[in-house]
């Protein structure tokens, strides 16, 4: 079994599964091999890859959570993104947009986000085809952050395509592409700075504008650190789940069915289930902080240790018939948001954006087919379709 979970190649398909279950079972903690870099340690097994996510004592996120270290216009100076932080510093940083992101605000913003779905179903309706994801998965998370930000939704689907650059990898490097994208990203967010500081609204960066950490607000550089995350992160699992779960449920047509004969009553099991099953985050890294033993393996101080989450999800020791997709699986207590002082802010958000698009796309596009062959994201980091054509019977705007 040829092992390489650097190498972009190995994910063109989706997850490496046979290297996942390969690897949970010889070795749990390999050490990797990477060009230009010393190596690092993938974690494969639920309960170490759960271990590591929560001992932030031992496993530190700085100075990334990516598998390479920061470079050229990548490296920010003295200034680290939320995700690249540790507590008590990251603790701080998270609190000044935990109010957003809690159950009760994320279900004050169902009947919107609904709402959003319909309208993205009847952009494309009548034409009996499209780019699922461009045109469909990609839509809802964009519009949802453009509006949390108090930004235009058009603005929203354009930054949408700058992080689909950013994941965009070179042989499992960061590409020139990408790095523009950022840059791109960060002229974006200055210009939201000028317009509210001289126009302020009840949004989401007028708050963190006027936000302190320490006594001290954001400056211009933490705020776009904090943009960057947040249009990034806000999009990666909505968009890959979604398309990802439509291909998994063409795939199982007895879940298709089984689902269908109770949407309402079967959409939450069935949900988590297309989450195990997809994980769209491939990996985080974490830095060994000091020497270690993790499954006997003896991790020495500066490693890389990189959770494998998709292999997690997929650990016949955590989850009986781990390689079956199973919509009414519960309980289900799998990691494709993380787990620990770094669980996925946004999860309850995505869960709603998830559940409203599966209703209109499930209930609305019928005979859902694949006009051909999926085009993957090139990425270690993110695994999902880049292009997803699609055919379904054409039908009436809801509106």
């Amino acid at each position: 079994m040829k092992i390489d979970l650097w190498d972009p190649n190995s994910f063109a398909h989706g997850h490496p599964l046979a290297q996942y279950d390969w690897l949970r079972t010889n070795d749990p903690v390999h050490f990797q091999q990477e060009p230009a870099g010393p190596g690092f340690w993938a974690v494969t097994r639920f309960q170490d890859v759960w271990d590591v996510d929560r001992n932030f004592q031992a496993y530190s996120s700085e100075p990334t959570i990516m598998i390479q270290d920061p470079l050229g216009g990548q490296n920010f100076g003295p200034y680290k993104m939320m995700l690249m932080m540790d507590p008590p510093q990251h603790t701080a940083f998270r609190k000044l947009i935990r109010q957003e992101f809690t159950v009760p605000t994320a279900a004050d913003k169902k009947p919107r986000i609904q709402e959003l779905a319909r309208q993205i179903v009847d952009a494309v309706i009548e034409k009996g085809e499209c780019d699922f994801v461009s045109q469909v998965a990609g839509e809802m998370p964009s519009y949802v952050i453009a509006e949390l930000m108090g930004m235009p939704l058009d603005d929203g689907r354009e930054l949408y395509k700058l992080t689909e650059a950013i994941h965009t990898t070179a042989g499992g490097t960061p590409s020139e592409e990408g790095a523009s994208a950022v840059g791109k990203m960060f002229e974006y967010g200055t210009q939201l700075i000028a317009e509210k500081r001289a126009r302020p609204k009840d949004d989401l960066a007028t708050k963190l504008l006027a936000a302190e950490v320490d006594g001290k607000k954001l400056d211009d550089v933490e705020f776009l650190l904090f943009f960057l995350l947040l249009i990034d992160a806000g999009g990666d699992t909505t968009r890959n789940l979604l398309s990802s779960g439509m291909i998994a449920l063409l795939e199982n047509p007895d879940q298709h069915r089984w689902l269908m004969e109770d949407l309402p009553g079967r959409l939450p099991s069935a949900r988590e289930e297309l989450l195990r099953w997809a994980s769209p985050v491939i990996y985080m890294r974490r830095t060994a902080r000091h020497d270690v033993e993790l499954a006997g393996r003896k991790v020495k101080e500066g490693d890389k240790v990189v959770m494998y989450f998709g292999a997690a999800n997929r650990d016949p020791a955590k989850f009986a018939h781990a390689d079956r997709l199973d919509l009414s699986r519960t309980p289900n207590e799998h990691i494709a948001f993380g787990t620990g002082p770094h669980g996925c802010l946004g999860q309850h958000i995505a869960r709603i954006e998830i559940d409203a698009m599966l209703v209109e796309v499930l209930t609305r596009m019928k005979n859902f087919r694949l006009k051909g062959e999926p085009r993957w994201l090139p990425s270690n980091f993110i695994s999902g379709p880049q292009v997803m054509p699609v055919t379904f019977a054409p039908a009436k705007r809801a509106s």
